[in-house]
């Protein structure tokens, strides 16, 4: 395994620091990250010279989201062709690096079914090298296109439901460019809200323990110049109850076939509450986070992550002398033990719609669900 961090300099805006690409200097082709576990400190770039370092940012949450996820497996798989590594290996160890997103298998099936397919073909392996890079950027370029048509579709859905504009949307976890090859999902549908002026105010719940909200939404918010306020997790309940919120916007990391969504953890406990307070809970995701290999909620695996994200009070990593990475300050008594699932499920029958590329899906059911992949599957064939 081989990484190094490399600054990536302070003039210029996030806007123009892709969350992942790929580049090939002289010493070789690389994938290079912003590394999401030091914003909102500082903006510095990962560089991944095989897969196993990239398997290691994926975990530690440097690149993170379900749609960049997916691209960044697929890339992962390139750059072990094109290096020369076993690019079998790769992808098992790609793939299983965080079980619940199911785009990152997406991602790296995409992208080996395309090396496998070159040398049944014929081709050596370097073509075959080249057939996974054209895959990888194929699904980049249509996680971006994606991007753009969901915010379109989450706009219209938005002024169907609450006529007049002036939204004041509630969000959680971190959904914007960070997590895309473009402008994000669920933050993508803010964002355009924002653009055309129908934006009141995006509500920002800090996402704990990892405060993607904090960190990562409200570092999106601030250089778009979009109204937000940050909110504790736990103060969400009184916004609702005082009228604040007109909207709950949130991405997912898989959905079920019959509609159950897993997100970040703390999405259930807003749904229940939108569901309670009469307020539209929307999920936005790519199609391809849609699995209909996972019959319902139940089958879907849902990530544990280390207790010490909850015992320790971490800032972002940047490094300390003396100090482990991820290592914080102590909240809890020694020895404390600690239930962290990186993600909860909403049933969907609390999910008011299902916002993707080619459209909206409500009321969310098994059959409306299925419809829509198959429309999708008839489009990318065409």
């Amino acid at each position: 395994m081989a990484d190094q961090y490399a600054d990536s300099g302070d003039d210029k805006r996030p806007t123009e620091i892709p969350a992942l690409r790929w580049e090939e200097p002289p010493e070789g082709p690389v994938l290079v990250l912003l590394d999401q576990t030091r914003l909102p400190a500082e903006e510095v770039e990962l560089v991944c010279t095989d897969a196993p370092a990239l398997v290691e940012a994926i975990r530690s949450l440097a690149v993170r989201g379900a749609p960049l996820l997916g691209i960044a497996g697929a890339y992962g798989v390139a750059l072990a062709a094109v290096r020369g590594y076993d690019v079998d290996d790769a992808a098992a160890a790609l793939e299983s690096a965080r079980p619940t997103a199911v785009n990152l298998a997406v991602g790296v099936r995409r992208a080996h079914t395309a090396y496998q397919a070159a040398l049944t073909g014929g081709g050596d392996a370097r073509q075959a090298a080249g057939a996974a890079l054209a895959a990888a950027r194929r699904l980049h370029r249509e996680d971006a296109e994606a991007s753009t048509r969901m915010a379109g579709h989450g706009l219209a859905l938005l002024d169907e439901l609450l006529p007049g504009g002036g939204h004041r949307i509630l969000t959680h976890c971190n959904t914007g460019s960070l997590v895309s090859g473009g402008e994000g999902t669920a933050f993508a549908v803010a964002l355009a809200a924002h653009r055309v002026g129908r934006l009141r105010r995006l509500w920002v719940d800090e996402t704990r323990p990892l405060l993607q909200g904090a960190r990562l939404t409200a570092y999106e918010a601030a250089r778009s110049g979009m109204a937000y306020t940050l909110l504790t997790d736990n103060a969400a309940g009184s916004l609702f109850a005082a009228g604040e919120v007109d909207a709950v916007l949130v991405g997912a990391d898989r959905i079920a076939a019959d509609g159950s969504v897993a997100n970040k953890v703390g999405s259930y406990p807003l749904a229940v509450l939108a569901r309670y307070h009469h307020v539209p809970f929307i999920v936005v995701a790519p199609v391809t986070t849609v699995d209909p290999g996972t019959p319902d909620g139940a089958s879907i695996e849902v990530e544990q992550r280390p207790g010490h994200e909850v015992t320790e009070v971490t800032a972002p990593q940047v490094p300390v002398a003396g100090m482990e990475a991820g290592g914080g300050i102590p909240v809890a008594p020694l020895g404390t033990q600690a239930y962290n699932p990186a993600f909860d499920v909403t049933p969907p029958e609390l999910v008011t719609a299902i916002v993707t590329e080619e459209g909206a899906v409500s009321p969310v059911t098994t059959e409306a669900l299925a419809t829509l992949c198959a429309r999708s599957r008839q489009v990318t064939i065409s």
